[in-house]
């Protein structure tokens, strides 16, 4: 008798990513991206979101118009093949919009059906109900519109018998931008009035966002000479009048700024989520969220266990891995802060004592302005006093130097290892079209000046830099363009974000 095979953890998630902006992704969506072993993303699924799922493997199955460059046969056996590959793997297929609306999802769902693979559907917000919503058109509105109808404007799919739809006060096309003067056309034969108030809008619900606003007569002629293009999403009927005093995202003071419409790469170690993303999103950016870093364990802690052992001097934490690490630590030994009341803890800023203060421990030092050199001339202790820094192998010299200065002892153990995180080619494309780049750290500048090949050169770019140590590091990893952020706080590295991008502007105005 053979022992049983163990159960396959093979398992498809169908993702409806939304209509373009990344909080428009259900929660039950979030969590199958950070479950997956595989993504499958498309052209209308926003990049960004793959943040949520640092480890897998990605796969660009982007269709765009009539320019295929894989069917969608393949994309269903490669779906298939994945979620069975390796003893069965979990892979999420993050589809724009919405799974079941012309998303051809269904297709995808009876291809796993077929193949036995287990599978669910995660609806996403389609952007037939999004992209108008974000122009100010309601596609319902009890005075003017009690119905409305989602159709395809791909004439490939055929026809869409538009006379059956004369009882249906707002139509939503998609996918008919490239023939949209036909589709008017059509509408008008099948009984539609002429001067029905129809728009268009593009890249609904993103920075990217444009609207231009016709009649069934005029508005093939208008998006064509605003130079419009897919994807993009129509609405015809009354509602259309409405956007006039409805209208808030094109409006709204955010999308004003120097970010606005503009791609801002934010550097972050791979297992982080950045809150500056939403400070930036916020003010209008279109945000790729670079993974430069990423921490590993040390091969051994015992070095780390025999500098603190009898401790009772100073303890220095420069990071907020630092603090997450050593609390690592203190569990893999069977310890926790209690350990620490000997000694006495300074962080180097305001964000690596928050961290302290989150797992019950407050730190007893922050020096007036964030960084290793400040801590180390601020230091409250005295010449023959001993403290311990706790960093990884990559620790600078200025908190050394700044110490040893003061005649202060110093003593440093590794507690975490700082590492390259290898670059997705999705990443490394998009990280050529940005209009500038943050730097949070010395580390962050030096990875990414090691990313320069004989087609990207990162150091010409402008960066946006946290604290002059940082600054100092990208100075020294050949970067030219330097921003300082004026506090160490995310909306001051935003507004330093802002101000790199204005002085880009008006250099290329001048050249």
């Amino acid at each position: 008798m053979t022992d049983a095979s163990p159960p396959s953890r093979a398992f498809v998630s169908l993702i409806g990513a939304g209509p373009g902006d990344p909080g428009l992704l259900t929660l039950h969506g979030q969590r199958a991206l950070r479950e997956a072993d595989v993504v499958l993303f498309d052209y209308l699924a926003n990049p960004e979101l793959l943040r949520f799922s640092p480890d897998a493997e990605t796969i660009y199955v982007g269709k765009k118009g009539f320019s295929e460059y894989i069917t969608q046969e393949q994309i269903n056996a490669l779906i298939v093949a994945k979620a069975q590959a390796n003893g069965g793997q979990r892979v999420a297929r993050l589809k724009g919009g919405d799974v079941y609306v012309f998303g051809r999802g269904g297709e995808e769902a009876e291809a796993c059906a077929v193949a036995g693979v287990p599978f669910e559907v995660v609806p996403g917000v389609t952007s037939a109900i999004a992209a108008p919503a974000y122009a100010g058109i309601p596609v319902t509105h009890r005075e003017v519109a009690r119905s409305f109808a989602v159709l395809t404007g791909n004439t490939r799919e055929g026809g869409a018998h538009y006379e059956r739809l004369s009882g249906v006060d707002t139509l939503v096309l998609l996918m008919g931008v490239r023939n949209l003067d036909q589709i008017a056309a059509d509408l008008i034969g099948a009984g539609r009035h002429p001067d029905t108030p129809a728009a268009t809008i593009q890249w609904g619900s993103t920075p990217q966002q444009r609207t231009v606003t016709g009649t069934l007569t005029t508005i093939a002629q208008v998006v064509k000479d605003a130079g419009l293009e897919a994807p993009a999403v129509t609405v015809v009927g009354e509602v259309v009048r409405l956007r006039e005093h409805l209208r808030w995202f094109d409006r709204h003071a955010r999308l004003g700024g120097p970010l606005a419409g503009k791609t801002v790469a934010v550097t972050r170690t791979r297992e982080g989520a950045s809150g500056l993303s939403d400070v930036l999103r916020a003010r209008g950016a279109s945000v790729l969220e670079v993974p430069l870093i990423r921490f590993a364990a040390v091969p051994d802690d015992q070095p780390v266990a025999e500098a603190l052992h009898n401790f009772s001097g100073w303890l220095l934490l420069t990071s907020n891995q630092a603090v997450t690490a050593l609390f690592a630590f203190l569990e893999r030994s069977g310890l926790d802060a209690r350990a620490l009341s000997r000694v006495k803890v300074a962080a180097v800023g305001p964000s690596t004592a928050r961290s302290l203060a989150e797992r019950g421990l407050r730190a007893d030092f922050v020096p007036s302005t964030p960084g290793a050199r400040h801590l180390g001339a601020e230091l409250p202790a005295g010449p023959g006093e001993v403290a311990l820094h706790l960093t990884s192998q990559l620790a600078e010299a200025d908190l050394k130097g700044a110490l040893e200065a003061r005649d202060i002892g110093y003593r440093r153990a590794e507690l975490y290892r700082t590492e390259a995180a290898p670059l997705k080619e999705h990443t490394a494309q998009r990280l050529k079209e940005a209009a500038v780049i943050t730097l949070a750290s010395g580390s962050a500048a030096r990875h990414l000046a090691a990313l320069a090949s004989a087609d990207f050169d990162p150091l010409g770019l402008p960066v946006a830099a946290m604290g002059l140590q940082t600054a100092d590091a990208a100075r020294e990893a050949g970067f030219t363009r330097i921003t300082v952020a004026r506090t160490a706080s995310l909306d001051a590295l935003a507004d330093a974000a802002e101000q790199a991008t204005r002085e880009a502007q008006e250099t290329e105005r001048r050249a």
